[in-house]
């Protein structure tokens, strides 16, 4: 079957993240910067004419019901469209590692098929479904950076200076239900405002990027000592790292010019480390209309 698209699906960090409260339903309230580097799954994208949706796992074994398929399927009820797909998934980013890896490739998947069914719908439209699906696809479908509130779905677009990363995944992954109902989590940081990480994440204060921390870090590390071993092989090369999302993995700003080579090398095996970029967008930002002509 020919291969309509070759679309990418990057990854995220989450620059800082402060739990500010908690629902009536449970669900916790966050404050968190969100920033797109250049880590990516790569998804292929072809038309079916039986309107079937299938898969096809290039490298990592998926759920049969992954985020790719409920995307299409969600997309499918959502228009009425008969159109059908099948789907290629070359995984990169880490399951399980806070980078947002499942959510980007159900937004990147609702950009493809709304593009390749001829569905017209916007990006607003795209973010009531992706909502359904995970709290983090509407921050994927919005095309850049965010400073990300509520349970993930108000998303205010940020301007961020380019950023080097070393990002480190340890072995083991972290299931983050474990992480918001355990009883430790610290769930009462003070609202932090846009404008103050703004100035530090533009080098305004003494840390570039050292804007407040991770609440979820230190049940984190309590759960899985992958992270604690991560962050001290970071320390260890005088660099100062955190946790992305829920994690498990870790990631330091690299401020200066450093031996990248050497470092790489001298990773232990328990850790798949990589040197990362931010993007300047989103790469299918334009895929979606400005206003859709379909009521979802």
């Amino acid at each position: 079957m020919q291969s309509l698209y070759d679309i990418p699906a990057p990854a995220k960090l989450n620059l800082f993240l402060h739990i500010i409260g908690r629902r009536t339903d449970g669900y916790h309230l966050l404050q968190s910067a969100f920033m797109l580097i250049d880590w990516c799954d790569t998804l292929h994208f072809a038309r079916r004419s039986d309107g079937q949706i299938s898969r096809e796992d290039l490298n990592v074994p998926l759920p049969a019901d992954d985020l790719n398929v409920r995307a299409a399927r969600a997309l499918q009820q959502a228009t009425g469209c008969t159109q059908g797909a099948h789907i290629g998934v070359l995984k990169s980013i880490p399951a399980q590692a806070g980078m947002g890896g499942g959510s980007s490739d159900a937004a990147s998947t609702l950009l493809a098929l709304n593009r390749l069914w001829n569905l017209k719908l916007s990006v607003q439209q795209l973010s009531v479904i992706g909502l359904a699906l995970g709290a983090d696809v509407p921050f994927f479908l919005s095309g850049g950076h965010g400073w990300v509130e509520g349970i993930g779905e108000k998303i205010t677009p940020l301007s961020l200076p380019a950023g080097r990363w070393a990002v480190v995944k340890p072995d083991a992954g972290l299931d983050t239900k474990l992480i918001f109902s355990d009883p430790e989590l610290k769930r009462d940081s003070e609202p932090a405002t846009i404008t103050g990480f703004a100035a530090d994440a533009a080098g305004k204060t003494q840390i570039p990027f050292g804007f407040g921390r991770n609440d979820l870090q230190a049940v984190a590390q309590k759960l899985c000592p992958g992270v604690n071993q991560a962050l001290q092989w970071l320390d260890d090369k005088g660099l100062s790292g955190r946790m992305t999302g829920s994690g498990s993995a870790v990631f330091a700003h690299l401020q200066h010019d450093i031996d990248v080579g050497n470092m790489l090398m001298d990773a232990p095996g328990a850790l798949q480390v990589r040197l990362c970029s931010s993007l300047d967008v989103h790469p299918l930002l334009g895929w979606a209309n400005s206003d859709g002509k379909i009521k979802v």
